[in-house]
């Protein structure tokens, strides 16, 4: 026992004695190990700021594995690019970790010429499955790929089965940037990139950002490319020679990708000498440039205010992260002395310090020579928590979803606003201790800085002056002028247009925050095949009576309607006189109804009233004769009552007043002819064959095929509005199919011969035509509703809907209801209840009225009926008058029989 605790301590010292201090070499710790020499390519560029700083954090991640592994030692050697990593240089860097004896050099010389066990740097896919063409050992090499976003067409990536990339995928970045443009509702963007890196050999990635723009309803208009920088030989009159024809289009919204740091500094400088940076400009920036603003001097952020853009999200606060920064600014320091004032590092050197840490631990893994299969698989299993985030790959990329910060750039820095995750979308913040997420909109994001400190999102373009004249297509043959009549400007010796629609159109053009240059081009033709024209870009609006219907959407975008509208059917009216039996019809059942209860109200309270000065009064039969004599104002009793006469005197008036309103009524009944329609219902037009007719030129023709279910043949096609009459006129047709604003026109016109029949049918209105996406579309829209909200438009309805026969204006000859008559009988009734009141407190103050009730109820037997029964309840009650319960048997025997 004693024995086996002696050998635990001894061993335990041993560890403690072997166990090596910070920053000293593993080789002076490890004296009975023996050190196995590997070698790590790098392929980097050492002209930029990102080859830059992940030349510093590699040489950092080899000199920590050397602290820590006591079994292999790294060596690292480095190739510059200069900007293609197709064309590496042969010149070479050899730096080894603990840099002590000469013979590790001499050791490491010999590992240039032998193949390096694996590759980090920036050679893309493409780059590395050409390069396997040239060496077919290239394929056989894990290769860490450091460039950002990964791009790998599916084409290739079986071609290279130990290819990994230590970045996100180029689809999430893709889905930013839709996500930006979609938040701010832009629908034509400009896309800038600069071709290097194989983008231009991989068309797709600006496939798929327009189909990712167009799920948020953008289009790209305009795509520029940029050639790589270090092959312009004046690459500032090249950018500035693009932005000038940039600038002369319409477009503002600018997204620049895939472009390195130096592109971008000499980009934004070139577009703030040409305005480009001012109030209306959208730029937007991805995380290749925005994730390095931290490392650029304060005259670049000065050229950059108001640009947005995203970066990918890390933790900055976490420890290990600290000690890396300190040690990084030191380092890059002492590499880079001129750029010592900006060498914090970016998301790039974390990312290019976990590759190098991830080789080295897979290395670590293996006790002696490791082939490239086991280093591949090491690596792809790697599982660790690095600078950059969680390590861990997935189909060869990193599998952990990014975080991106929406950033804006003001004053020396830069605002992060919101953080966008591919799983949850826009997030307000992000709590990294419990996962909880709050949801962010627009107005979560704050004030946004645009470009020439505009505080509104700018509207993404203009009208601008070198831009054409818009090309709007009007209808050359309606079948109403009213809505669009063609014309010829003789003195300006060009085509114009009248009509309602035109009208409409002008007065929301003026009310545009820009001049809207355009000319009218008369069309001839159906109106779909003029909205194809507008799908296919050979009119850039149409404007006329369209009617906004389901089946032109795939082709175009509408405005706002600026006139609602219906489905009419029109028939030949017929002339007919009013059935009148009863002249019941003249005045509604609620009304006969309240006079009739007026009446006996009335009657009733007058014989209440003089009771008391005129015995004649007596019963119910007295009650109803005076209530017969105020209706046909017959000489009956004389009242003698002056509350009476208060009473009798309104009701009078009212009655004089409804009665000659009845007079007139009945006579223009019996006397005006009125229209009805020939025709009931669509029904009997299809139960009987009838044709119909309708605007050949319209979707009404599709409509009553396809909705109605008329049949073809049954369908006349017209284009004229004579043509309806001739066709009515002949028989050709019995019924005409017109939308509501044509109908109106119709009706008034020949309102004698024709009328509407039942039902209608509720169409989408009218508007203007655009192309999808068309920015025009939003803008016309809060155009057309300001001329509503004016009054303009109603003005302009009435003089659409003038006709030639307003002075034949059929009457109204429904029934006449309690509303005309509604304070004559507010009148009547207050005086009949302040009579009432009066009555009850005079009759009931001398217990007139409550004689009389007892005498009418013991007329009717029935105050015999309530004493009977009451004494029945009360028989408990001792009875004290004899003479009573006599008169009550006898009551009840009477009752009884």
């Amino acid at each position: 026992m004693s024995l086996a605790i002696l050998s635990f301590f001894m061993l335990s010292l041993l560890a403690v004695v072997s166990k090596p201090n910070a920053g000293e070499a593993a080789g002076d710790n490890c004296p009975f190990t023996r050190h196995i020499m590997e070698n790590i390519g790098g392929v980097l560029d050492y002209g930029s700021r990102v080859g830059k700083e992940q030349k510093v954090a590699m040489k950092m991640a080899v000199e920590d594995f050397a602290r820590s592994s006591c079994s292999k030692q790294l060596v690292l050697q480095l190739e510059d690019s200069r900007g293609d990593s197709a064309k590496a240089a042969s010149s070479t860097q050899i730096f080894v970790a603990n840099n002590r004896p000469p013979y590790v050099i001499t050791a490491a010389i010999e590992l240039v010429s032998s193949k390096a066990k694996a590759i980090v740097g920036t050679m893309t896919a493409q780059e590395t499955g050409s390069l396997s063409k040239i060496d077919r050992n290239i394929k056989d090499i894990p290769i860490v790929s450091l460039t950002s976003p990964a791009i790998t067409p599916p084409s290739i990536a079986h071609q290279l089965p130990y290819f990994l990339q230590m970045s996100d995928h180029i689809t999430l970045h893709i889905q930013c940037i839709a996500a930006i443009v979609g938040q701010f509702k832009w629908r034509k963007v400009t896309v800038i990139y600069e071709s290097k890196n194989s983008f231009s050999a991989y068309s797709g990635i600006l496939a798929l950002l327009s189909d990712m723009l167009k799920a948020v309803n953008t289009d790209i208009e305009h795509h520029s490319t940029l050639p790589s920088m270090p092959f312009l030989s004046n690459p500032e009159v090249l950018i500035e020679q693009e932005l000038i024809n940039l600038r002369s289009r319409s477009n503002r919204v600018f997204i620049v990708i895939l472009s390195s740091l130096e592109m971008a500094v000499l980009l934004f400088e070139k577009a703030k000498l040409l305005g480009m940076m001012e109030r209306g400009y959208v730029w937007i920036v991805t995380d290749e440039i925005a994730s390095l603003l931290d490392s650029v001097d304060s005259s670049v952020v000065k050229n950059m205010q108001g640009v947005i853009g995203f970066r990918t999200g890390f933790v900055h606060t976490s420890k290990p992260f600290k000690r890396f920064r300190s040690r990084f600014r030191s380092e890059y320091r002492s590499e880079y002395p001129e750029e010592e004032e900006y060498c914090n590092p970016s998301i790039f050197a974390l990312r290019a310090y976990d590759a190098t840490w991830a080789i080295a631990q897979a290395m670590k893994k293996s006790p002696g020579d490791i082939s490239s299969e086991k280093l591949s698989k090491g690596i792809l299993s790697s599982k660790f928590r690095g600078l950059s985030g969680v390590i861990r790959f997935k189909n060869n990329f990193l599998s952990q979803l990014p975080s991106f910060h929406i950033i804006n750039v003001v004053g020396n820095s830069y605002r992060e606003m919101a953080v966008w995750s591919p799983e949850l979308g826009f997030l307000k913040n992000q709590e990294k201790d419990n996962g909880v997420n709050a949801s962010s909109s627009l107005e979560d994001w704050g004030s946004i800085y645009w470009p020439g400190g505009k505080r509104n999102v700018p509207k993404g373009w203009v009208i601008s002056e070198t831009d054409k004249p818009l090309k709007i297509g009007i209808p050359a043959s309606g079948a109403f002028h009213q809505f669009v009549r063609m014309c010829f400007d003789q003195a300006n010796n060009r085509t114009c247009a009248t009509g309602f629609s035109i009208n409409v159109f002008e007065a929301t053009v003026k009310r545009l925050p820009y001049n809207l240059h355009f000319v009218f081009v008369p069309f001839n033709g159906t109106y779909d095949e003029m909205v194809e024209q507008v799908y296919h870009k050979d009119l850039d609006a149409a404007v006329g009576d369209f009617s906004i219907e389901p089946g032109r959407f795939q082709f175009a975008e509408f405005s706002q309607p600026y006139i609602d509208s219906r489905l009419i059917m029109i028939v030949i009216g017929k002339s007919a006189k009013s059935k009148i039996t009863w002249m019941l019809k003249t005045f509604t059942t609620r009304l006969w109804l309240l006079m009739a209860a007026m009446h006996m109200f009335i009657g009733c309270l007058v014989w209440i009233i003089e009771r008391g000065n005129n015995n004649e009064f007596e019963g119910i039969g007295a009650m109803l004769w005076f209530s017969v004599t105020i209706i046909f104002y017959a000489q009956g009793q004389p009242l003698r009552n002056n509350l009476a006469r208060v009473v009798v005197a309104p009701w009078l008036f009212a009655i004089l007043v409804i009665t000659a309103t009845f007079t007139a009524n009945l006579s223009s009944r019996m006397t005006v002819s009125r229209l009805e329609p020939s025709v009931l219902d669509i029904e009997t037009l299809m139960k009987t064959n009838a044709p119909v007719g309708c605007n050949g030129n319209s979707f009404v023709v599709r409509y009553l095929t396809n909705v109605l279910h008329f049949k073809p043949e049954n369908i006349r096609k017209f284009y004229s509005e004579s043509d309806y009459l001739e066709a009515f006129e002949t028989g050709d047709i019995k019924a005409a199919f017109l939308v509501e604003p044509h109908a109106k026109v119709f009706l008034g016109k020949y309102c004698e011969g024709y009328t509407r029949a039942e039902p209608t049918f509720q169409l989408g209105g009218f508007g203007f035509v655009f192309p999808k996406g068309s920015p025009l579309v939003l803008d016309m829209s809060e155009a057309i509703l300001k001329v509503v909200e004016s009054g303009e438009m109603q003005q302009l309805e009435e003089m659409l809907a003038s006709s030639n026969c307003s002075s034949k204006a059929l009457r109204d000859n429904t029934s006449l209801d309690l509303k005309p008559f509604a304070g004559l009988f507010i009148l009547s009734g207050s005086s009949s209840a302040f009579g009432f009141l009066v009555a009850i407190l005079r009759m009931g103050s001398n217990l007139q009225i409550l004689s009389y009730i007892q005498t009418l109820l013991t007329k009717r037997r029935i105050w015999r009926w309530a004493r009977i029964h009451l004494s029945r309840e009360n028989s408990t009650v001792p009875k004290t008058n004899d003479h009573v319960q006599t008169s009550t048997s006898v009551e009840l025997a009477n009752f009884a029989h």
